[in-house]
């Protein structure tokens, strides 16, 4: 009997028919003009899946030996718009397989991408010795959540442009569309910024203690390297939306421009890892010169609406021992140095507000806000559980959901043994714990759930210095997250998706990801 459609994210509804379709090469795919953007991206994601899994029924050249896959042009995936599939929701689509070709339906480009990737993981798993067979079915589908992140930090460790490609390539496979590049840390900053190059200059490198010889490691992105990951992404229907992390984190800030702290240094780009007391001056306006050139910057590359702004874990006994920062707790008549904090957030804000941009900020930048109410507009990210979701759900913003201990955070141990990478102190995240959380707790009500915008997994690379390493920290954690962000609660089963993934994995062991085989739960 042939294989079921084991597809991840589960889609709304999937109805067998009789019959199989069959393709002697991959079927032509053809469509609208409206899609001719969509089509030519997923046919070259095809040639490379074709590549990856070596499985040449034939092999044709182009003039420059290129290699291509046999093509049955008997048989076809026709890529047909319809309007009526919107519904309100530009990402749906329809699957039709009969056994004389395949219908793909969308009412816009986002749609049939989506259509067009759940045929790449169709393709995966039934295009075999050159042949494709696949059982006649009708699938239906959209999302539950307009926002299905992932989160790479190349801060702690700097992954080069085709690993990350690579990853979006992946996302794009599991229909998940943003992107989150956080770009600066303790240990390094990776944003080439003109009017402050010594950000990349001395941020970008750290000294690497684990030789007995002076090693430094690191780098930054080029503009070029930037722009060329957003047109990637962009072309897989990927949003990406950078990170600047102000005004902690600061390690590698200061070590450029010592002069933004508060004791004047001397400091350094971190070479440990943990939250350390430096931090940007709140009583030195430079810090906003500096902001406003990065927002600049940001401006200029990312054509998203949305620039997250960090916000989380500052150190505030500099601010309560610095004359400048006192200066200004008097000026604004204020009680304690946490309050400042919600002063450089709120000006922050509006300084991305000028440039068309709205802010993202981790959760912190819900507290101490009595005095400068943080702008209803700024969008939060809740990671320390699902109570800063909570919180900044009730107050009207916008939230994305990522609870580290639920999960979301890829870095954990994916199993209680200390054989498994991940920090000792933290919780164990098994796939289970991924398939589990959800975006919207039992605690809210419905008007507050209408704010959860959806959620994302997130990958902190302090102790994961190799892509291949990453790889296996990922996956198959972000498949079961993916499934999370996408499919409704009531079509979600873990034992229905453990016997799916059983064969998604082969699609993943195809592509070259390496990945977590050990228990589920």
């Amino acid at each position: 009997m042939m294989k079921q459609l084991a597809i991840i994210p589960q889609p709304v509804s999937t109805t067998y028919t009789e019959g199989v379709f069959y393709s002697d090469g991959l079927p032509e795919i053809k469509g609208a003009g409206e899609f001719s953007k969509e089509l030519e991206t997923v046919k070259e994601q095809l040639c490379g899946d074709i590549e990856k899994l070596h499985l040449y029924a034939s092999e044709q050249f182009s003039g420059d030996g290129e290699k291509k896959a046999n093509i049955d042009t008997g048989k076809i995936v026709n890529c047909v718009l319809d309007s009526s599939l919107n519904a309100g929701n530009d990402e749906a689509y329809k699957l039709i397989i009969k056994h004389d070709g395949i219908t793909v339906s969308a009412a816009a480009g986002k749609g049939m991408f989506n259509a067009l990737q759940t045929f790449r993981q169709l393709m995966l798993s039934h295009y075999r010795d050159g042949s494709l067979a696949l059982p006649c079915a009708e699938i239906t589908d959209y999302p539950r959540f307009p926002w299905r992140g992932f989160m790479l930090d190349c801060a702690r460790h700097f992954y080069d442009v085709s690993f990350i490609k690579n990853i979006l390539d992946i996302m794009s496979l599991h229909h998940l569309n943003r992107f989150h590049w956080h770009l600066n840390d303790d240990q390094g900053w990776r944003l080439p910024v003109p009017d402050y190059p010594w950000l990349t200059e001395v941020g970008a490198r750290k000294l690497e203690t684990r030789f007995q010889y002076e090693y430094y490691t690191g780098g930054f992105y080029a503009e070029d390297d930037i722009r060329g990951i957003v047109e990637y992404a962009a072309a897989r229907h990927i949003e990406v939306i950078p990170e600047i992390d102000l005004p902690g984190h600061a390690s590698a800030v200061l070590a450029a421009y010592p002069g933004l702290g508060c004791t004047g240094g001397p400091y350094r780009v971190e070479d440990r890892f943990g939250i350390f007391e430096d931090v940007l001056c709140a009583g030195n306006n430079e810090i906003f010169d500096l902001a406003a050139k990065v927002f600049d910057t940001l401006a200029r590359l990312f054509p998203s609406c949305y620039v997250h702004i960090g916000g989380d874990e500052v150190r505030f006994n500099r601010w309560n021992n610095c004359p400048k920062c006192q200066k200004r707790l008097k000026e604004f008549n204020l009680e304690k140095p946490e309050q400042l904090q919600s002063w450089i957030t709120g000006t922050l804000v509006q300084m991305l507000v000028r440039r068309g941009k709205i802010a993202i900020g981790w959760e912190e930048i819900l507290d101490d806000c009595d005095k400068f109410p943080l702008p209803k507009d700024t969008v939060v990210m809740s990671w320390r559980g699902s109570e800063g979701g909570i919180k900044a759900s009730k107050r009207g913003h916008k939230v994305i959901m990522s609870p580290n201990i639920d999960g979301c955070y890829l870095d954990y141990r994916q199993y209680d043994s200390p054989e498994e990478p991940g920090p000792h102190w933290a919780v164990t995240s098994t796939v289970y714990k991924s398939y589990s959380v959800d975006p919207v707790t039992p605690e809210m009500s419905e008007e507050d759930a209408a704010h959860i915008i959806g959620g994302q997994g997130h990958l902190w690379s302090e102790l994961i210095y190799a892509g291949k390493i990453a790889e296996y920290m990922i996956f198959p954690r972000l498949c079961a997250l993916s499934e999370v962000f996408w499919t409704s609660k009531e079509n979600r089963h873990f034992d229905d998706f453990s016997r799916r993934l059983k064969i998604h994995r082969e699609r993943l062991d195809c592509l070259g990801v390496q990945q977590y085989r050990g228990e589920l739960k």
